[in-house]
């Protein structure tokens, strides 16, 4: 396994993480929302992105409402690049009721895993979603600890708004010891409870982007 590729599979996890009803957020957004899917309803999100340094990643993410305010989910990123598979699981909650105009509070926890005997990852995330009439804000703060290293602070910004049959986002976000990411995003809905999406950003001078579909059941 290339050394590089141990740095690299926990941090392409982590803002994979940083990727449902009254709050807008959701894929492509890397900066998560407050909310969780009702109990009996999921979603299946999967999509390619061109990470920082040109890693080519593809990711198939699960989640469902298991209890009333309890979300599980599960994620495999292969990063084809460097050839690392991750793969990781969490449990979303969401602490106070969702408002649609007001703000509501949730948090996640979880741990990521490569497959080149590293180690876990655990990450924390608390989670702050606002809605408004001009959109929805959403504020990331949490930590995640990778095999033999520091604890690293996560945290990240985003506002969305929906603009007719399309919602468009913009968000920052970034972690402890590593360039931060502005991004741009936009989603649609190609038929009932099937979503098409999209986002274009840059990070220490890369250029980044990915493509994604979202089913919702």
């Amino acid at each position: 396994m290339r050394p590089t590729a141990r740095i690299i599979a926990p941090i392409i996890f982590t803002l994979a993480l940083l990727s449902s009803s009254l709050c807008l957020a959701g894929r492509p957004l890397a900066v998560d929302d407050a909310n969780v899917n009702e109990v009996g309803s999921g979603h299946v999100e999967a999509w390619y992105a061109q990470q920082p340094g040109g890693a080519d990643v593809w990711t198939v993410a699960p989640a469902y409402g298991l209890t009333e305010g309890m979300e599980i989910s599960a994620s495999w990123a292969r990063d084809a690049s460097n050839e690392v598979n991750t793969t990781a699981l969490q449990a979303k909650f969401r602490l106070t009721p969702s408002l649609k105009d007001g703000c509501n509070v949730g948090a996640a926890i979880g741990a990521s895993r490569p497959n080149d005997g590293s180690g876990n990852t655990p990450f924390i995330n608390g989670l702050l979603s606002c809605n408004m009439d001009a959109g929805s804000l959403h504020l990331n703060l949490g930590a995640n600890r990778p095999p033999d290293g520091p604890t690293l602070n996560t945290w990240g910004v985003a506002f969305e708004r929906e603009f007719g049959a399309m919602t468009a986002h913009v968000e920052y976000f970034g972690q402890e010891q590593s360039s931060p990411t502005f991004q741009l995003g936009l989603r649609t809905e190609l038929v009932k409870n099937v979503q098409i999406d999209g986002t274009v950003g840059h990070s220490s001078g890369d250029a980044l982007f990915s493509l994604g579909l979202k089913f919702q059941f």
